[in-house]
């Protein structure tokens, strides 16, 4: 299975979750979507993962983003395992996961990778636009919890980027200012960035974030 890249349409594919069968691409509809697994149920890391992400459930709705997580266990075991992430990190789980035991969407995702564990997926995070295309990819190993913070930040810059000519720098977070991108000319500036901007060099001009008031 070759690994799936940046631009490349997200496969879809129809599970059984938590919340009852979904058709991926169906279930998406015109949101942002994030897909992310976990290597097995009732596994500690996992369970703050998942408490993490119902507690921002405010912030993923505030940027149309819906969340769907995976484990390669069953729907009864995901059922229980939900109990105890609700007792345990004090929230309520309100998004699916699915059930991949036969591990289909796991390998349709490359996310079992054998030189870490034969069987189990690494913690893997797709980050996917309305157009069903892949716009974030991040890996990370089963022995570290995702920083679901960042991802925020990600998506912010995501959206942001989508419909601005610009790109943002490092360490950039929402309310900060923007690099305006190589294609745009001095000409334009004043057009698409009204809020003015700042020339450090002639190829790195800066400016306010233009979707903010």
């Amino acid at each position: 299975m070759a690994a799936i890249r940046l631009g490349d349409e997200a496969p879809n594919f129809t599970a059984q979750t938590t919340e009852g069968e979904i058709d991926f691409h169906n279930w998406l509809g015109d949101s942002w979507g994030v897909l992310f697994s976990h290597p097995a149920d009732y596994t500690p890391v996992c369970t703050t993962e998942l408490g993490t992400v119902a507690k921002y459930t405010d912030e993923f709705n505030k940027r149309n983003v819906k969340v769907v997580a995976l484990s390669v266990d069953g729907l009864e075991s995901h059922h229980g395992w939900i109990k105890d992430i609700n007792e345990t990190q004090n929230t309520t789980v309100n998004f699916p996961i699915i059930a991949d035991e036969n591990r289909k969407v796991s390998e349709l995702y490359d996310m079992i990778h054998p030189n870490a564990d034969s069987q189990l997926t690494v913690r893997s995070v797709f980050v996917i636009g309305p157009d069903k295309k892949i716009k974030l990819t991040i890996t990370y190993p089963a022995s570290t919890g995702r920083n679901f913070d960042e991802l925020l930040r990600v998506i912010d810059s995501l959206q942001l980027t989508a419909y601005h000519k610009v790109a943002t720098p490092a360490n950039w977070n929402r309310g900060e200012d923007c690099v305006i991108v190589p294609s745009v000319t001095n000409e334009e500036i004043p057009g698409l960035f009204p809020k003015g901007h700042k020339e450090v060099k002639p190829y790195l001009r800066m400016t306010p974030q233009p979707n903010l008031n």
